[in-house]
């Protein structure tokens, strides 16, 4: 059957606009890349939906996630983030976060966090999966991107969390063949 979207996005339209629009079209900045990867880390343990209906105030929250911000946050700003309630209240999570801009901005000056990231992952991948069950958790190379993320500086980057955030922002296409988005998705998005 052809002309099916991916089954995870459901029908609501927030998470069918993001599905068509934004995931699995390949991401080449490097603030948008920071953004994801850190979003990712939040969604670890929960839906990603759950993360899309608060990525607004996630932004807010975290100054745009702007790194050369909120790279100099510190116990304050943890607290003020742990009494948001439109954002996941984890301490671990938004520690990670600033900790992860402080590594992004190492990584920015030295080469570039695009750069980076696209290096890690080689060439775009463009998969060709029938079914849901044929995606995978992980692969070598989001084991591979998660450990050089983590010998970085970054935390909540573990190979399930890489992978999804490869898929997000197009380093690999898990589009279905039957959904009318895997063709569109070598253009970038939308947002």
């Amino acid at each position: 059957m052809t002309d099916q979207p991916c089954p995870w996005c459901g029908s609501d339209p927030l998470y069918v606009a993001y599905h068509d629009t934004e995931w699995g079209r390949p991401v080449r900045d490097s603030r948008a890349l920071f953004e994801c990867l850190m979003l990712e880390g939040f969604q670890a343990g929960l839906s990603w939906f759950t993360i899309l209906k608060r990525r607004e105030t996630f932004r807010t929250a975290f100054a745009g996630f702007a790194p050369e911000i909120i790279a100099d946050w510190g116990e304050a700003e943890v607290q003020h983030l742990l009494n948001n309630p439109g954002i996941i209240r984890h301490r671990g999570k938004i520690e990670a976060t600033l900790a992860g801009a402080r590594a992004y901005l190492r990584i920015e000056a030295e080469t570039g966090f695009s750069n980076f990231l696209w290096a890690l992952n080689g060439p775009r991948r463009n998969n060709l999966l029938s079914s849901a069950a044929e995606i995978p958790a992980q692969t070598p190379v989001s084991q591979a991107m998660s450990k050089a993320l983590k010998s970085q500086g970054f935390k909540f980057c573990g190979p399930t969390i890489t992978y999804a955030f490869m898929q997000a922002t197009g380093m690999v296409n898990d589009h279905l063949v039957s959904c009318p988005q895997h063709h569109k998705s070598d253009s970038p998005p939308a947002v």
